[in-house]
């Protein structure tokens, strides 16, 4: 009786409006000081070398991943977490341990006594990768080291035969945990196949996306799905979830801000070209990077200007990017600025103290480095250090009062230690906090998430209290439905009034709730939801938006996951009469002969026949089983809608009512039914066609014999595979000594010690870079500029301007060579302005012309000189 009067009239979003876009600050006039934040080392490539990723206590013991084997590295051996201590907090960190040895560390996550990782297992017999496991060390005795062995929280998270071929570069990476108690884990697109939690459940998925486990290792079950390189998440207070993702790399290496939904589909890499009118669309696309670290900042001592925003390292820019993201009704829109230069940064994290702490790679390269990387500490010029109390000792009392903190590090931790204790003390205390309008909206969240978590199912009727409360329902509601393992108890009815809540992010919850509820009466009520305008197919040939915000799109993207996970047949075959639209985008995913049997009934009296006769082409094919066995590499076939489409037992009745129906037509229907076969890749020739055959699934393994004289074949692939290739193929390094002359290297290098030097000096490269350093730095001009060899642009008094390298210097004058080996002396009382430029002088592009076998003569050639 509790929801007899309703009260989704009104909505309140006034406060969580104003967390992400504060009333006394405006982005448009903010001008970033440069003074505002203190950077320090704190460990070098001595202590840290190769930091993939790292975690912070909140009391500030850092924990850092190094991985000096590298993403495309395949010798064991090379990897630890060492741990970094500041005693007593004066800055300097002077001890530091090596907490455990693992390989290829890819996410770390602490949490009191607890360290959780995830790296690459290797056998000890073979040598080789058998998967990623995501497990739990502990140090009771707090000596800095991990007391045994590790426990496993997950294993074979991430596909081995991709692994041992290829490394860890499109593997499973970050973890992250949020304030509702889950462990979030960012899956690259090799995705895993029997992925096996504690309490030995197993699961399969095909690609990227994000997984989430309890942890305590139950409960693994798929969050979204359809992204491709993702490294890390960020979680803010209200469990929003963000990334920064590459997309395709065989397309641009272009970056894309995710906002996810839960159960969400964002469609890489079958349906985020030609399909986008049944994905979630990317926040934006923000060109070429490498998305790397992720973090929400909640501290309320830090800076406005840097507070309430998603902040993302990108390893391929050197920067550590903020997202000002906005409400948009059950999502959001952003701006990206600017934030950190650090070179090549992994990670981020912050304390309880509001210390940040990030990982520069710098320059370890593809395989990793023993020289290369290190750890910085980043604070707020006024900062000043606050003691963090010892949670064991303190009572539950007090732990509740850490849940009202104005930094949501201090909440989590408080809250990790009060699930510990007995749920008779924890849960009133987080009730109390969860309930008190006083507080700020980001602590009764804590305070919600904390008291459902302690008690499970047994606190519904005190969550569906404080769903009654406007701007408290959108959280009450989600954490109702949060674990499958506490929802005996839970009624469906609230959520079904939910869909017409006036608030769209509750909406949203409660599509995806009664998705996960399992209750069937859901069915009709979700039915009811309309699919917009914009949930429209591209035109043939166009790329559809898959990285423009689309609001309108969210809560029938949500309805039709809910329903297909319901496998609500009848119920969406009865509303093609009240809703088609919505029911034929579910029955696309519902591989189910009554499903088939039931569009082909319902063909005759339907308004649109050819959405009908779209969706069965649709169905003609599923989703081959995945056996981990493969991987679509870095330059996958994009036209969708299936990656390994495979006939199915409606199969055959589908293709008998489409060649009828194609007849039935006559020649008026001939180019339809034809745009059916190609769009959907049907294969039925019978059916026609009207362009060629454009997309060939290609075999993932690379056959280098074939391709090594392929001319251009640099230009066509992604730099890691070219790198791999580089490591197969030997060249011929008197070859490549007539390439460095005719490819232009010789404009601006040499390989003998001259009178002049005319830019980076070649003739001892072999000494001091490795293979892959050398092939990265042809690539990727910019990546390893040399020391000393950086590019100027002068800007003289009688309005000539000059750019190149400086290769000689008086204190009355200077000589600058151009990128053509031109050399100009200019008087130094003729500068009017000298700026050192970021970039490399040298053009991006000249090895593209090459085969395989070109670039691996060039850099055998450049590798000899010693």
């Amino acid at each position: 009786m509790l929801f007899s009067c309703s009260q989704d009239k009104t909505v309140d979003l006034e406060e969580l409006t104003a967390y992400y876009n504060p009333a006394d600050f405006a982005p448009d006039s903010f001008r970033p000081d440069s003074t505002a934040l203190i950077m320090e080392n704190i460990a070098g490539p001595d202590v840290v070398p190769s930091p993939a990723c790292l975690a912070v206590l909140p009391t500030g013991e850092v924990f850092v991943g190094v991985d000096m084997m590298g993403s495309l590295g395949k010798e064991p051996g090379k990897g630890s977490i060492v741990k970094l201590i500041d005693a007593n907090n004066d800055g300097v960190y002077e001890q530091h341990t090596t907490f455990t040895k693992v390989d290829n560390p890819r996410g770390i996550m602490a949490v009191g006594n607890q360290v959780f990782v995830l790296h690459t297992v290797f056998s000890e017999r073979t040598g080789e990768a058998e998967g990623m496991d995501l497990v739990v060390f502990e140090d009771n005795n707090q000596d800095g080291m991990a007391d045994g062995s590790s426990k496993p929280i997950i294993k074979n998270i991430s596909s081995p035969a991709s692994l041992r071929s290829r490394g860890t570069d499109h593997s499973t990476n970050g973890i992250r945990m949020g304030i509702d108690g889950w462990i979030y884990i960012a899956v690259g697109d090799f995705g895993f196949h029997n992925a096996e939690d504690a309490s030995v459940k197993k699961m399969t998925m095909l690609g990227g996306g994000i997984v989430r486990v309890r942890p305590d290792g139950t409960e693994m079950e798929v969050y979204a799905h359809g992204t491709r390189n993702i490294y890390d998440v960020a979680i803010d207070p209200f469990m929003n979830v963000f990334t920064r993702g590459n997309t395709n790399d065989g397309g641009g290496w272009n970056i894309r801000f995710i906002h996810y939904q839960q159960s969400g589909e964002f469609g890489y890499p079958t349906l985020f070209k030609n399909f986008t009118d049944e994905i979630i669309p990317a926040l934006k696309d923000l060109g070429g990077g490498s998305g790397t670290g992720s973090y929400f900042m909640d501290d309320d001592r830090w800076p406005v200007a840097y507070n309430h925003v998603p902040m993302m390292a990108d390893w391929g820019k050197s920067q550590l990017y903020i997202h000002r993201v906005s409400m948009d009704g059950p999502t959001f829109t952003q701006r990206d600025e600017e934030f950190i230069k650090l070179p090549q940064i992994s990670d981020v994290d912050v304390d309880a103290s509001g210390r940040m702490f990030l990982a520069a790679w710098d320059g370890a390269g593809y395989k990793g480095s023993p020289d290369k990387g290190y750890v910085v500490k980043v604070v707020p010029k006024d900062w000043t250090y606050e003691a963090f109390p010892d949670l064991k000792k303190a009572s539950v009392e007090e732990l509740g009062e850490l849940l009202k903190a104005g930094n949501s590090v201090s909440r989590f931790h408080a809250q990790q230690e009060m699930l510990k204790r007995p749920a008779r003390d924890a849960a009133p205390v987080a009730l109390k906090i969860a309930s008190d309008q006083t507080l700020p909206l980001q602590n009764r969240v804590a305070g919600i998430y904390t008291f459902a978590q302690a008690t499970c199912g047994d606190g519904v009727s005190e969550l569906l209290n404080l769903s009654l409360e406007d701007n408290m329902r959108e959280f009450a509601l989600k954490a109702l439905a949060d674990r499958k393992t506490c929802m005996d108890d839970v009624p469906v009815k609230p959520f079904i009034d939910a869909l017409q809540d006036a608030n769209p992010r509750v909406q949203a919850a409660a599509v995806i709730a009664l998705g996960r509820l399992g209750k069937s009466e859901a069915s009709e009520a979700l039915l009811t939801i309309q699919a917009p305008a914009s949930a429209k197919i591209p035109e043939t040939g166009t790329e559809g938006p898959h990285a423009t915000p689309n609001s309108d799109i969210i809560l029938p993207h949500l309805a039709v996951r809910s329903l297909v996970s319901l496998n609500a047949v009848d119920e969406t075959l009865e509303a093609l009469k009240t809703n088609p639209k919505l029911a034929l985008w579910t029955l696309r995913y519902i591989h189910d002969t009554k499903a088939v049997d039931g569009l082909i009934s319902a063909y005759k009296d339907s308004e649109d026949k050819e959405e009908v006769l779209s969706t069965l082409a649709r169905l003609y094919h599923k989703e081959a089983p995945y056996d981990g066995s493969w991987w679509w590499s870095t330059r996958p076939d994009t036209h969708g809608p299936y990656y390994k489409a495979v006939e199915w037992e409606g199969s055959d009745a589908i293709k008998t009512f489409l060649l009828q129906e194609m007849t039935a037509g006559g020649a008026d229907k001939k180019a339809f039914f034809a745009w059916l076969n190609e769009r959907n890749r049907l294969g039925i020739e019978e059916l026609g066609s009207t362009i060629s055959k454009e997309f060939e699934e290609k075999e993932n393994v690379v056959d280098f014999e074939a391709i090594k004289n392929k001319k251009g074949q640099v230009g066509e692939a992604s730099i890691e595979d070219v790198i791999l290739a580089m490591g197969e193929i030997k060249g011929d390094a008197s070859k490549g000594k007539i390439l460095f002359a005719s490819q232009g290297c010789v404009a601006c290098h040499s390989i003998e010690k001259e009178p002049v030097m005319k830019g980076p000096f070649m003739g001892q490269i072999g000494s001091i870079m490795n293979r892959d350093q050398i092939t990265e730095s042809i690539l990727k001009p910019n990546a390893s500029i040399s020391q000393g060899f950086a590019s100027f642009l002068i800007e003289t008094k009688d309005d000539k301007s000059y750019m190149g390298f400086i290769t000689s210097e008086s204190a009355s004058e200077l000589t600058i060579r151009d990128i053509a080996g031109n050399a100009t002396k200019i008087a130094k009382s003729n500068i009017k302005n000298r700026e050192e430029m970021e970039n490399s002088m040298m053009p991006a592009g000249l090895a593209n012309s090459l085969s395989y076998e070109e670039l691996a003569s060039l850099v055998t050639f450049l590798q000899n000189q010693k």
